[in-house]
């Protein structure tokens, strides 16, 4: 039940309390895994172009504020350290946000909660018997693990520096995973190609240049070079809207 007008009452709510860092996501609608949330109407929920101008309407304000837009959702006041990190190129991303700890493992505790270490992901217990049952016999609670790949290694790197330098140099990608850059990724290039009509994007030579307008729609830029994605949407809808 969201509108601009109410947003907007909102965002002047959060600048009188003056954070040093500001995160808006989209409410991720998915009652086909969150079943409570088969209460919720769609027609209750903002559509996307009304979300776009939710969004536009948060940038514009915040801005005007004194904050920096960082990435694709985050802001910050000019002093705080991920404002400055940006410029320097030092950004990193997780499924939390934005932070400067790259490489840092990340220890996740509690039901579901996920781990990060080196090339490796596990996650928690999903339900509180099986989480329970586990830490009082002693043991860890970690019922699933993944260990990336090359590929996922180099195609993580890719997407983690289009979502936090909002620019890719292609011949550093290069010289550190040992590809052709235009080759490795000739599919990617191609979808792409979409996004040039619309000035989102601009493809270089050497670089992958992200656009003002195409923060609005970074995380589908981005979504050009996942492996995976094709895959799994035909298999089952499991992600909520990007927009």
């Amino acid at each position: 039940m969201q509108t601009v007008e109410s947003f907007k009452a909102t965002l002047d709510k959060v600048i009188e309390l003056s954070p040093e860092r500001i995160a808006v996501f989209n409410f991720a609608y998915v009652p086909w895994m969150k079943q409570h949330q088969k209460l919720l109407h769609q027609d209750q929920l903002p559509t996307a172009e009304n979300k776009l101008h939710l969004l536009q309407l948060t940038i514009n304000t915040l801005i005007n504020a004194g904050y920096v837009y960082v990435g694709m959702d985050h802001f910050a006041k000019p002093t705080d350290e991920l404002a400055r990190e940006q410029k320097n190129k030092n950004l990193n991303r997780n499924f939390q946000g934005y932070s400067i700890k790259a490489g840092a493992d990340l220890f996740g505790f509690g039901m579901s909660a996920i781990s990060h270490f080196g090339t490796v992901y596990v996650q928690n217990a999903k339900d509180l018997p099986a989480y329970y049952e586990a830490i009082n016999s002693g043991r860890f609670s970690t019922i699933l693990g993944y260990k990336m790949t090359h590929d996922d290694e180099l195609r993580k790197f890719v997407i983690m520096r289009l979502m936090c330098d909002l620019e890719l140099d292609k011949r550093s990608i290069e010289r550190r995973f040992g590809i052709v850059f235009d080759e490795y990724f000739a599919d990617a290039l191609m979808k792409l190609e979409e996004f040039l009509p619309l000035n989102l994007l601009a493809l270089e030579k050497d670089r992958i240049v992200i656009l003002e307008a195409g923060r609005f729609v970074l995380r589908n830029i981005a979504m050009c070079f996942d492996a995976y994605l094709p895959k799994m949407a035909k298999e089952k809808q499991i992600f909520s809207r990007t927009v």
